[in-house]
C-alpha cells in the first residue's frame, strides 16, 4: 500500500509559479503511474496531469497543457508538478494520486484508476 504525501502548495499571483511534490512511501513505491487531480470549492475532482510508472509518457488536461509539467524521480519516490503561469481559475486543492501497475509506458486520466490518494495541498491565485 503506498502512502501520498503532497507539498508546495501556496497563494501566490497570477502569473507566478509554484513547484508541488508528492512523496510516496510503502511497499515498492516506484511501480505506480502516477496523476494530479484538482478540486476547486463546489466543483468535482478533475484531472490536471499524469505520468507513466517509466515517466516517459506523460498526459495533460487541455486546461493545463503548456503551462504545467509533470515529472517523477524514482530514486526518491516522489512525483513533481511545475506549474507556470498560475490563473486564479487554478485555484485549488491539489491530490495526488498512485495506481499499481506492471507496465511502465501507460498513464491514466480517471478517477477511479487510482488506488491510493494523497490528503492534498492548497494553491490559491490571486488576480
Amino acid at each position: 500500500q503506498a502512502q501520498l504525501v503532497e507539498s508546495g502548495g501556496g497563494l501566490v499571483q497570477a502569473g507566478d509559479s509554484l513547484r508541488l511534490s508528492c512523496a510516496a512511501s510503502g511497499r515498492t513505491a516506484s511501480n505506480y503511474a502516477m496523476g494530479w487531480f484538482r478540486q476547486a470549492p463546489g466543483k468535482e475532482r478533475a484531472f490536471v496531469a499524469a505520468v507513466s510508472w517509466g515517466g516517459g509518457s506523460t498526459y495533460y488536461a487541455d486546461s493545463v497543457k503548456g503551462r504545467f509539467t509533470i515529472s517523477r524521480d524514482n530514486a526518491k519516490n516522489t512525483v513533481y508538478l511545475q506549474m507556470n503561469s498560475l490563473k486564479p481559475e487554478d485555484t485549488a486543492v491539489y491530490l495526488c494520486a498512485a495506481r499499481r501497475v506492471s507496465n511502465r509506458s501507460y498513464y491514466y486520466t480517471r478517477l477511479d484508476d487510482y488506488d491510493y490518494w494523497g490528503q492534498g495541498t492548497q494553491v490559491t491565485v490571486s488576480s
